[in-house]
């Protein structure tokens, strides 16, 4: 109808132009013809789209302005009113973003949905995203997925670096030991977790420990920082013509040297590997397993220098700041309840018993702390999934675009209160006997992703995480630091491409005594 009126209105200007003696009447009605011609386009190809129900945006910025710094939980808010698949538009690029789980599941298994947004620090970070994560969907992608799956994250390979974390894990408890000695110091968990992880992460990928990159910042640190820049906002991912602005904000430059830090460190440490491969060393670590995957021409595909390190730091980077922020989330939820501090402690100290040390395998015999470490990630899971459409599909009837980017709020998803019982709460106990798992099965709980996109380092992380809190649960006891009640604990987050606390996590620790 509205381009049937258009049409109308047209042939009506066009009869008064051909009466009108004016000179320039020609080149007026061609410019109209055009104009109108266009406006008819956009209108009947805007009534072919169904498109999602979506919130009304502003010219540029889109819906920026009803999105708040907590973006997980202005997602959720936003989709309570327009449903839980709906169309926003950050600045001038559409964002399908999903708070279902049946839709989410759906996306999850379709090929079509299985590429990722490209983004700039992910572009100069990654070797133009030639990592695992943030590659497009493709061969190379499918081929480097295998090669993480079969050769660098299988459970052989994961039992193979069980002495690094125990020896890491073994180190970081005399330091906390330290700490009881001095009355009432307090330990910087946040810090030492993101520590923990750098150093396991150091010694298993790249063979040795790696604290810091120069004379001043850790390697842990230079981790997290680039996880701030990729999920921090650019122009040019969202308004590419003022990309400039990129330049005046300083983010280009730090960009660019975080870039140049950690590509450097891996010019070394692949250097160093390549002169000692013809050594007969038992113990592997990941550099010299793709070296000599590459040089003995097993792979389908040829890895570069830069493919290498793409793939090396895709790993260092997701193995450090997510793990670190889920030990974090867990010791303060235990911290928050102490029921459930009581219930675990009792537990690991139970299967433990008079041994000096814990042993990896004991793992398997705590299983409340299995539950703790689920209900972690449920309550606060570390990234949100995102993805991008290789061609226009039909998505619960809607009409979705080619190259339209898709959030999935998988933080909105478990809290929804529809799934989970109690879902706000922190309930260890629900994932007792429970048959979900991390293997993409249930959609309801997918904090490392699921599908063919899905993490390839679960194993890797679990035992890591679960390892290092038992270890903390069982030789101390922790209370708040003086001033600081239960009640007044903060719980609030931050959110970035991993959502962590907002305020460091500080606590005081007290060697257990066994005899008591």
């Amino acid at each position: 109808m509205e381009a049937l009126k258009i049409l109308l209105m047209f042939k009506e200007w066009g009869q008064e132009l051909q009466d009108s003696p004016t000179l320039f009447n020609p080149i007026i009605f061609s410019l109209l013809l055009i104009f109108f011609s266009f406006c008819v386009f956009k209108l009947i190809r805007g009534q072919k789209l169904n498109l999602p129900p979506s919130p009304t945006r502003l010219p540029i910025i889109g819906n920026l302005h009803q999105l708040g710094k907590d973006l997980h939980r202005s997602l959720r808010d936003l989709s309570e009113k327009h449903g839980p698949i709906m169309l926003v538009h950050f600045c001038n690029v559409p964002t399908l973003v999903v708070s279902s789980e049946e839709v989410s599941r759906e996306i999850l298994n379709n090929s079509v949905f299985q590429n990722r947004p490209q983004f700039k620090a992910a572009n100069t970070l990654f070797y133009e995203s030639t990592d695992v994560a943030f590659c497009k969907y493709g061969e190379y992608w499918r081929e480097t997925k295998k090669i993480c799956v079969l050769e660098l994250f299988s459970a052989k390979r994961v039992q193979a670096f069980r002495h690094v974390r125990e020896e890491e894990a073994a180190e970081m408890i005399e330091n906390v030991r330290r700490h009881c000695c001095q009355d009432g110091a307090f330990v910087d968990l946040s810090e030492m977790f993101v520590n923990i992880a750098n150093n396991i992460v150091s010694r298993s990928a790249l063979g040795q420990k790696y604290a810091r990159v120069d004379g001043s910042e850790s390697f842990g640190d230079l981790a997290r920082k680039a996880m701030e820049l990729i999920g921090a906002f650019n122009f040019e991912d969202f308004v590419p013509y003022l990309g400039w602005l990129d330049v005046l904000t300083g983010l280009n430059a730090r960009i660019k040297r975080t870039a140049k830090a950690f590509h450097g460190l891996l010019d070394q440490v692949i250097e160093e590997h390549q002169q000692r491969m013809g050594d007969q060393s038992e113990e592997k670590d990941l550099v010299d397993i793709l070296l000599h995957l590459q040089k003995d021409g097993q792979l389908d595909i040829n890895l570069t220098r830069d493919n290498l390190k793409a793939i090396l730091l895709d790993m260092f980077i997701g193995g450090t700041d997510n793990n670190a922020s889920v030990m974090e989330w867990a010791m303060a939820e235990l911290m928050k309840n102490p029921n459930m501090m009581k219930k675990v402690q009792e537990e690991v100290r139970r299967v433990v018993g008079n041994k000096s040390k814990i042993d990896e395998a004991d793992i398997d015999q705590m299983g409340f702390l299995k539950c703790v470490v689920k209900e972690t990630l449920r309550l606060h899971t570390p990234v949100v999934i995102t993805r991008e459409t290789i061609v226009g599909t039909k998505l619960e009837g809607y009409d979705i675009p080619p190259k339209t980017r898709v959030l999935i709020n998988n933080w909105a998803i478990q809290r929804d209160p529809k799934l989970w019982e109690r879902s706000e709460e922190f309930v260890p106990k629900r994932f007792a006997n429970n048959a979900v798992d991390f293997k993409g099965q249930h959609s309801q709980f997918t904090p490392f992703g699921a599908g063919r996109r899905g993490c390839p380092g679960i194993m890797f992380a679990m035992a890591e995480m679960e390892y290092v809190l038992a270890n903390l649960l069982c030789w101390f006891d922790w209370k708040l630091p003086p001033g600081q009640t239960v009640e007044e604990f903060d719980m609030s987050d931050s959110f970035g491409l991993v959502i962590r606390r907002k305020v460091p996590l500080r606590l005081v620790p007290i060697i257990h005594s066994f005899s008591s």
